[in-house]
């Protein structure tokens, strides 16, 4: 099981907005760190654009297949125009 290291830091909030935090992890049966923790992941999540349906690679660039190296997942997540163009966009 891979072990997950946490870094504690002090981070300001307006009161309102911090006490809507504390409501809405209690709703949730979370702690409020494991709220805002999940908050501020969903946020910065790359966010990898879905493809419209309509969509085609055109079969020039489908010939580079063999030419170009295929991406890692990690390079697809990094660029999001790249993992449009190739059709990793999701449907």
């Amino acid at each position: 099981m891979e072990t997950i290291t946490r870094t504690q830091t002090v981070i300001r909030f307006r009161e309102d907005i911090l006490n809507r935090a504390r409501y809405k992890a209690k709703q949730q049966s979370m702690s409020l760190n494991a709220y805002l923790e999940h908050v501020v992941e969903e946020a910065v999540k790359p966010q990898i654009p879905k493809l419209p349906k309509e969509f085609k690679v055109s079969d020039f660039v489908k010939s580079l297949s063999g030419v170009i190296t295929a991406p890692s997942q990690e390079e697809l997540e990094a660029d999001p125009k790249l993992a449009y163009i190739l059709g990793k966009g999701g449907e």
